[in-house]
């Protein structure tokens, strides 16, 4: 049997089914922004910490110019490491039949026999490679799945000027290379770029180092520094052409998913915040209501004996009716939006198993975080319930000690109509309610904004770079330093309007106590092709002496213009310079330096020799040149400006729609939940009121301008709001995830602004179109009949 308290308890939400929905709308997105960014962020935590410990993935990298094999049982009795393993990386052209455009990558050696001790392979189709079989390779998934390559296709690969013909045995995944990208290069593109791997013995033979090795990987045993052993690393392999070890935290792949995790923290502790506050914010004011509507039944409830606590109870059983299908929504919505983003990072972070996972504690702490927050907001209206005395609860409710208002001190206070003179009034006679409700509003505005803004912001960046920095057509890297003369054959080109040389140099900048492995870029000072732009993002000149930084690398290196740095370089021959820094500038990604040619050629010791070159070219000429250029020993790669907009575009294009949908319902539902609710308490609690207007003569029309006016000034009032609010939390977003590799300068369009003011606007919309039909449907008589 049902107990009578029960029986009102289910009529009660049955009266309340529409606010409760909007209610229960406002909790799902808390909750599926919670369960989605933490369940896809553990879903890739556990797939990068499963495959890292599969795969033995290393601890500590160097890259050297050559060393002799015998080198190695020394580097491996080195205090703290736990194993060691050494390889050939040599970079390569590949050419793949149907492919005319120029594809670079990286050949990498395995061991003639057995598998890797380290950063070993999984194997996504076919096998890995037989021992002593000649011309079998293992190629990276992404660029077999970029061409359509499979097992038993044929590869060819230019290796130190000569080509070679390779049998493609499988495709594979290596922890090294989760997210695959070309040098100098921030977006992959896996048609141009591909990882291959080959035979250690084939390798060295092609590549020149027989009996030697130039890349080396280790893993350290727990108590180990790995600064002090980088330290020693490094005075061991310096007379080798050392470029410099690093750890694993400065591994670019590696950095990319420890950055990505970073944000994914930040939107799985601020997204669900704001719901959830909105959503205890709407239970107070509804139960609120209820208990203000029902203060005769609560009387009678404790005339018939029962107590403040079984009355208070049953209250939070609507509560939790209320919050379960919330929970229940944001759980499924949250598990399919999280499934979607897995599915999304999944393209871009080639995991060998990105298996989506929602765990059952991440479900219990969704489920008591939302009643937390629901019963949070319901307290402080039950602490009525609890201290009303039953004869006080008999008696209506006192009237409100109602004044006049501010604006009626105001001079044109009599030219306002009766409408607007009432809308005014009920505004100013609840200041909270009416300042809480515009929070609730302007947040769903704030979160369209903080969801969209990166759109705007990566656009202006690409703006900048592909639309005033970058102005070459094609970029060609030499596998080698070579004479400035190299650059008379690239002008002799067919098409080649202009050619600009640049010069690269490995670096270690210090400042203090304090250190940054990056690298340096010489150029011309008045090149035409790459543009120096100032803070303003004007053309500017480099200076002719000292070297220009980004103020990210500034503020990390604690230096300001006109202070000195310790460049240390990493190869050739190894000089110590101390250079000022001549200038600061403004820019969005990596941490590298900037000299003229010249200034850098003198102070690297590498005189009047070049790193590649930027080409401007006729377009239409361009699959000419490509193959040209395949024939030429000597070039690591070429890449073209179009192609690499091109890949950034469609991988934006892709993440920015998704998170668009995402922000939009979650916004969406913030909005119709405080609007709807507040329209359907404002019915409620001025029923007589309305119903005594349309018996003086009111029309339908008339009483919804009076009762849509508060609620149009309310979203008036808060869109504004919800603007700096956006922009706020679109501040802090940015600033919380400034890493090496990326930094978002902050732009928001008006676009964006506009958007985020249409779904506030949309919402109230619906939410009056629903709360119209109410009004046409007011029983006048009924209301009337009420009891004083």
């Amino acid at each position: 049997m049902i107990s009578s308290i029960n029986r009102k308890l289910f009529r009660d939400f049955w009266y309340l089914r529409g606010q409760a929905f909007a209610i229960a709308l406002v909790i799902a997105g808390g909750l599926a922004s919670l369960v989605m960014s933490v369940s896809t962020l553990e879903s890739l935590q556990l797939s990068q910490t499963s495959f890292y410990q599969r795969a033995r993935f290393a601890d500590v990298f160097a890259s050297i110019k050559r060393a002799p094999d015998s080198l190695e049982a020394r580097l491996r009795n080195l205090p703290g490491v736990n194993q060691l393993e050494t390889r050939i990386v040599a970079p390569v052209r590949l050419r793949v039949a149907g492919f005319e455009q120029p594809i670079s990558g990286k050949m990498i050696s395995l061991p003639d026999s057995g598998r890797p001790l380290l950063n070993d392979l999984e194997l996504f189709q076919g096998r890995t490679i037989r021992s002593g079989a000649p011309n079998e390779v293992v190629i990276s998934e992404a660029f077999a799945e970029a061409h359509s390559l499979s097992p038993g296709d044929e590869l060819s690969a230019i290796i130190d000027g000569r080509i070679n013909s390779f049998t493609i045995v499988g495709t594979a995944v290596s922890p090294e290379y989760i997210i695959q990208t070309q040098p100098g290069t921030m977006i992959p593109d896996y048609q141009r770029y591909g990882i291959i791997w080959v035979n250690r013995r084939l390798l060295a033979s092609a590549y020149g180092m027989s009996g030697a090795f130039n890349d080396l990987a280790m893993t350290l045993t727990p108590e180990t520094n790995p600064k002090k052993l980088i330290s020693q690393l490094d005075n061991i392999l310096k007379p080798y052409g050392a470029f410099g070890a690093y750890d694993r935290e400065d591994q670019i792949s590696h950095q990319f998913l420890s950055s990505e995790f970073e944000q994914l923290s930040v939107m799985a502790t601020l997204l669900p915040t704001i719901f959830l506050g909105v959503a205890a914010f709407l239970f107070n004011i509804v139960i609120s209501r209820i208990i203000a509507l029902q203060r005769e039944q609560i009387a009678t409830l404790k005339a018939f004996g029962y107590g403040n606590y079984e009355i208070a109870w049953h209250y939070i059983k609507l509560v939790l009716m209320i919050s379960a299908i919330g929970i229940a929504i944001g759980l499924l919505g949250g598990a399919y939006m999280g499934q979607g983003l897995s599915h999304l990072y999944s393209e871009y972070y080639r995991l060998p198993f990105l298996t989506y996972r929602l765990e059952w504690w991440l479900i219990a702490v969704a489920v008591i975080v939302s009643v937390t927050a629901a019963c949070t907001g319901a307290l402080f209206a039950l602490y009525r319930v609890v201290r009303m005395a039953p004869a006080e609860a008999m008696r209506p409710e006192a009237p409100n000690n109602y004044r006049a208002i501010l604006f009626e001190k105001w001079q044109g206070w009599q030219l306002l109509g009766a409408p607007e003179r009432m809308i005014l009034r009920q505004l100013s006679r609840r200041p909270l309610k009416a300042l809480l409700s515009i929070f609730g509003i302007s947040f769903s505005c704030a979160i369209i904004i903080l969801g969209s803004f990166g759109q705007d912001s990566v656009r202006r960046m690409l703006d900048i770079q592909f639309g005033h920095i970058t102005q070459e057509d094609l970029t060609i890297i030499f596998t080698d330093l070579k004479p400035r003369r190299a650059l008379y054959n690239l002008q002799q080109l067919p098409g080649v309007h202009t050619a600009e040389p640049f010069l690269y140099a490995a670096v270690e900048l210090r400042s203090s106590h304090r250190k940054h492995r990056t690298s340096i870029q010489g150029f011309n000072p008045d090149s035409r092709l790459r543009p120096h732009l100032d803070s303003e993002h004007r053309s500017t000149q480099l200076p002719p002496e000292g070297i220009a930084i980004n103020q990210f690398l500034a503020d990390k290196l604690h230096v300001s213009e006109g202070g000195t740095l310790t460049v240390e370089f990493l190869t050739g021959h190894k000089r110590v310079r101390q250079i000022p820094v001549a200038l600061i500038i403004q820019e969005d990604y990596g941490t590298i330096g900037y000299m003229t040619l010249e200034s850098l050629g003198h102070a690297s010791s590498e005189g009047p020799r070049i790193s590649g070159a930027w080409l401007a070219v006729d377009t239409e000429v361009l699959p000419a040149i490509y193959q040209q250029l395949n024939d030429w020993p000597g070039i690591s790669f070429s890449v073209t400006r179009h192609e690499i907009l091109t890949s950034i575009s469609d991988m934006l294009d892709e993440q920015i729609l998704t998170f668009l949908v995402i922000t939009t319902f979650l916004a969406g539902s913030i909005a119709f939940g405080v609007i709807y609710n507040s329209l359907r308490i404002a019915v409620s609690e001025r029923a007589r009121e309305l119903a005594s207007l349309r018996v003086l003569g009111y029309t339908q029309r008339e009483v919804a301008y009076i009762l849509f006016g508060e609620q149009t000034l309310l979203l008036l009032t808060a869109i504004p709001l919800g603007f700096f609010l956006g922009y706020q939390l679109a501040f802090f977003f940015v600033n919380s995830l400034q890493t090496d590799l990326f930094r978002m300068t902050l732009i928001v369009n008006q676009g964006t602004y506009t958007m985020a003011a249409l779904v506030v606007l949309v919402s109230g919309v619906i939410s009056a179109a629903i709360v119209w039909r109410r009004i046409q449907h007011l029983d006048m008589v009924a209301v009337l009949k009420t009891g004083d």
